[in-house]
């Protein structure tokens, strides 16, 4: 089984992110892919390691990452439009 480190992130790290962060283990677990890594804060992302950052739009702007994609995700309540936007990542 494939494994993907995701760090999610909200303004304030446990309400926002840690609902995206389970759809995310979710979708994960239809594709066989093992989602491991935290939901955390804005000012707590930096230097966790990682595969990806998912955020809402809105957060992720303020993302700054060279290394590390950051996707933004415009409606945190569809599951079918994250599914779409991160299994891109998945392969």
């Amino acid at each position: 089984m494939k494994e993907l480190k995701v760090l999610s992130v909200c303004g304030m790290g446990f309400g926002t992110s840690l609902m995206l962060f389970m759809t995310i283990q979710d979708i994960g677990k239809k594709y066989n892919i093992k989602i491991t890594g935290e939901a955390c804060d804005l000012g707590s992302y930096k230097g966790k390691p990682c595969d990806l950052i998912v955020a809402s739009s809105e957060i992720a702007q303020q993302i700054k990452s060279d290394d590390i994609p950051v996707l933004g995700i415009s409606n945190l309540l569809d599951k079918n439009d994250i599914e779409e936007k991160i299994k891109q990542y998945f392969n």
